[in-house]
């Protein structure tokens, strides 16, 4: 690429150093599209005659099969998947191929090829976010009115469904949604024919690039367009936050899995056992998939960190933002996929369910509430309530059987018309409440098509 400026060959060392095709070959396909867009408007603009643009179209096509049936041999001497393609090429096809670099740079080479590979990965993600959502509807569906109880501080708070509970995920689930399609949205800016920083000074047609490329429009300043890698961090951050929440889906699941809660089962396929305790069942899924986020978190860093001090514009750091990118979307599609899987397969035990919704004490709010409505006030309430609940505790008599008027005057006996686990959930009917026409209603939203 440079023999006519050095003397000496490139030090072993520095091509190990300095080689990534051994994992950005996987941007093949997109080099190979921007490199026919890019002869194209070669073409067009009397660079290349038809002769030669059929050459290079159909020696990159030629090329794209052979890497797509394994046949293509890789050369790490020639660094990255862009130097390999069009190596090939002039070898295949002779001087017709080594036009093919006119008014272009690495530097926006490789900005084009990412930004077309996140656009198409984004694709691939959100379809296994949407996926999970589905699995995770299914089972709040099959379970919107089995009471459970919800927690705060993981200590027992008040009475929810597990429909209502799966639901919550249902919409974290829906905002990493709305953080790939905004991603996708910004990322959709054709930087090809920015070259090296500063364009070229041969003007080919880049809004026709762009538009064959699938992008929405041109980058509008050179310098930026190649040392943008926002776009990265933006995606590891939508990535590494829809992991955040896989894995706080997978905690609720371990917890709800042991034999302390038990209100789940997950299936012999999703779960394994152990090599010296013939009795466990181990919910390994939940487990890596808590694990992987603190990889998907370290990805994060590691680019951010990469592009933190950089001047503009190209920095060879930059050559650092592919493994984190490309490993982050290969965990999360994976972790994606086989937690949609064992959601779907997973079962709810409704009978410990419910034996644990059963303790009064979470309808101690309910009880308070009940003083509300009788006119005394929510402070004074929630102090009576306290009062009732340490007698509970100290009598070891449950909420619901305590003489509550004996506490207090303010306690009629009506007051035990709060203990209802039905009633309780029915009176819940604001939107963003827990009761089963609530939760139903929302099923039925959420089946709408999207």
């Amino acid at each position: 690429m440079w023999k006519g400026r050095f003397a000496q060959e490139t030090a072993e060392l520095v091509q190990q150093i300095g080689e990534s095709v051994s994992y950005d070959w996987r941007l093949y396909k997109h080099d190979i599209a921007g490199s026919i867009a890019h002869a194209r408007a070669q073409e067009k603009a009397g660079l290349l005659t038809a002769d030669e643009f059929s050459q290079i179209e159909s020696g990159l096509k030629a090329i794209e099969a052979d890497i797509d049936a394994g046949k293509f041999e890789f050369r790490t001497s020639l660094e990255d998947i862009h130097m390999n393609v069009e190596s090939e090429l002039t070898r295949r096809i002779g001087p017709a191929g080594a036009k093919l670099h006119t008014a272009r740079s690495r530097n926006d080479q490789v900005a084009t090829d990412t930004r077309l590979y996140c656009r198409a990965e984004i694709d691939v993600l959100t379809a296994g976010v949407r996926d999970l959502q589905q699995a995770l509807l299914g089972r709040a569906e099959k379970y919107a009115a089995t009471v459970v109880p919800a927690y705060t501080h993981l200590q027992r708070g008040q009475p929810v469904t597990v429909g209502h509970h799966f639901l919550a995920y249902v919409e974290m689930l829906e905002r990493d949604l709305g953080r790939l399609a905004d991603c996708r949205a910004r990322l959709n800016v054709s930087p090809l024919g920015s070259g090296a920083l500063a364009g070229s000074t041969i003007n080919l047609d880049r809004q026709a690039i762009a538009d064959e490329l699938g992008f929405d429009r041109v980058s509008t300043n050179s310098m930026d367009a190649v040392a943008d890698r926002d776009y990265i961090a933006e995606l590891i951050f939508a990535i590494s936050l829809c992991g955040v929440h896989l894995s706080r889906l997978s905690e609720d699941l371990i917890l709800w899995t042991s034999a302390e809660f038990g209100f789940a089962v997950l299936s012999d396929a999703h779960t394994t056992g152990s090599s010296l305790m013939p009795q466990k069942k181990n919910p390994d899924v939940c487990e890596l998939t808590r694990g992987k986020t603190g990889r998907l978190l370290g990805n994060l860093v590691s680019i951010l960190t990469a592009i933190k001090g950089l001047p503009l514009t190209y920095n060879r750091d930059l050559q650092e933002d592919k493994e984190p990118l490309f490993d982050s979307i290969d965990t999360l599609k994976l972790t994606l996929a086989v937690n949609a899987e064992m959601i779907d397969a997973m079962e709810v035990r409704e009978e410990r369910c419910r034996a644990a919704a059963s303790d009064p004490m979470l309808l101690a709010t309910d009880l308070a509430d009940w003083l509300v409505r009788q006119g005394v006030p929510f402070r004074h309430a929630h102090e009576l309530v306290g009062k009732a609940v340490a007698e509970s505790v100290a009598t070891g008599i449950p909420l619901d059987q305590l003489d509550l008027p004996a506490i207090d005057p303010a306690f009629t006996p009506d007051a035990k018309s709060v203990f209802s686990l039905e009633t309780a959930l029915a009176a819940r009917t604001n939107p963003g409440a827990p009761s089963i026409d609530n939760v139903r209603s929302e099923i039925a939203r959420w089946r709408e098509p999207r």
